[in-house]
């Protein structure tokens, strides 16, 4: 499976984005997901992940009540929507995915990489 991150672009402060992750190369309904970030000059962090079906679902504490992933198997996608924006969620976005059905935070389990969106907050 290789993935495809899009949806990132220029936002003001408040506002509201949704990043897809497309899945190529194969099924996606056995595979969990997360989203990750890189925020400047640190390193890439965890942000949200979701189950194999979509019933655990986990965040970091930062974007609770914010930012909500889903998932379509039937599209093979995956999307991160993202409310309330702050600048300090300006980052890059990448998704990320594992051949495994639970929910997992740990970037280092992730097998599968997408390129990454650039999303920015500012006004």
């Amino acid at each position: 499976v290789q993935l495809q991150a899009s949806g990132g672009g220029l936002v003001e402060p408040g506002g509201s984005l949704t990043l897809s992750c497309g899945a190529y190369g194969g099924p996606i309904n056995i595979w969990r997901f997360g989203w990750f970030r890189q925020r400047p000059g640190k390193a890439r962090e965890f942000v949200a992940a979701i189950d194999w079906i979509g019933l655990m679902i986990d965040y970091e504490d930062a974007v609770k009540g914010r930012f909500k992933i889903f998932r379509d198997n039937a599209k093979n996608e995956v999307f991160l929507e993202m409310n309330d924006l702050k600048v300090e969620d300006t980052a890059i976005y990448y998704c990320a995915a594992q051949n495994r059905r639970d929910v997992a935070r740990d970037e280092s389990i992730y097998e599968e990489w997408g390129q990454g969106t650039q999303v920015t907050v500012s006004s």
